[in-house]
């Protein structure tokens, strides 16, 4: 499926330099599976492969920053079967995933409050994650899981507020460093490119704050059927892009 570009301001000519961060909201799972007619839980588990293949694709493409929108603190509305499902795949991906991880050299991040609500041995799998992949290197992944962007601006602002003295400034930096994205997990780069998947165009409450010069890139593809071409496909269009942060018209 050709991914449809919300906005294109490049032109066809020299490529530029490959997006530092891509960002990607993972949407169509429970489509995908009503299409097909199964379970609910079965969209999920495609999804998580198709996950495995867009992460090893990023790392093969040399980018350094993926973040992907697992679980959102809305989704919690969501069937206590169909949350309680999507924590066991998380538990399944660390098992079968941890190693390879590993092996490439991948960083792994959670960006979200992963200790509050979710079952212990998600939680479980969340720290031996973190443990285990803390030192590496090479790709960084960011794993939004319990996230919501407005939260997170709250969050960091009543942190600063807390530090500070009354009276004090707070500058944009100092909100950048106190969000999931800033000093905790090593200031992690505002995303070059967000795309989202399943032919929604919205941000859902997905990092709002770090968006603010991001590209988007939206396809009609549902999550599961995501495929790394489409993937390499979308990052070369985006580098026929020409960003210009408000400098220029």
């Amino acid at each position: 499926m050709v991914a449809i570009i919300i906005k294109r301001v490049g032109e066809m000519g020299e490529k530029k330099p490959m997006p530092v961060h891509v960002a990607v909201i993972m949407d169509g799972n429970g489509r995908w599976a009503e299409m097909k007619g199964v379970p609910k839980l079965l969209g999920h588990n495609q999804g998580t492969i198709a996950m495995e293949n867009i992460v090893r694709k990023a790392d093969d493409m040399g980018i350094r920053y993926l973040t992907v929108y697992a679980f959102s603190t809305e989704n919690w509305k969501r069937s206590s079967e169909e949350v309680g499902g999507i924590f066991r795949l998380l538990v399944k991906f660390v098992k079968t995933e941890l190693r390879e991880l590993k092996e490439r050299n991948v960083k792994v991040n959670i960006l979200g409050d992963w200790h509050d609500r979710i079952p212990e041995d998600a939680v479980a799998s969340i720290r031996e994650t973190l443990e285990s992949t803390q030192k590496n290197t090479g790709l960084v992944f960011n794993i939004a899981l319990n996230y919501g962007s407005r939260a997170e601006i709250v969050r960091g602002v009543n942190k600063l507020l807390s530090e500070r003295d009354r009276g004090e400034q707070i500058t944009e930096e100092d909100i950048s460093a106190s969000l999931f994205t800033g000093d905790e997990n090593g200031n992690i780069p505002d995303p070059d490119l967000i795309i989202r998947t399943s032919g929604e165009e919205r941000l859902s409450n997905f990092l709002l704050w770090q968006a603010a010069y991001s590209e988007f890139a939206f396809t009609d593809t549902l999550w599961p059927d995501f495929m790394p071409e489409e993937f390499e496909s979308i990052i070369e269009e985006y580098r026929t892009r020409e960003r210009r942060y408000g400098g220029r018209l």
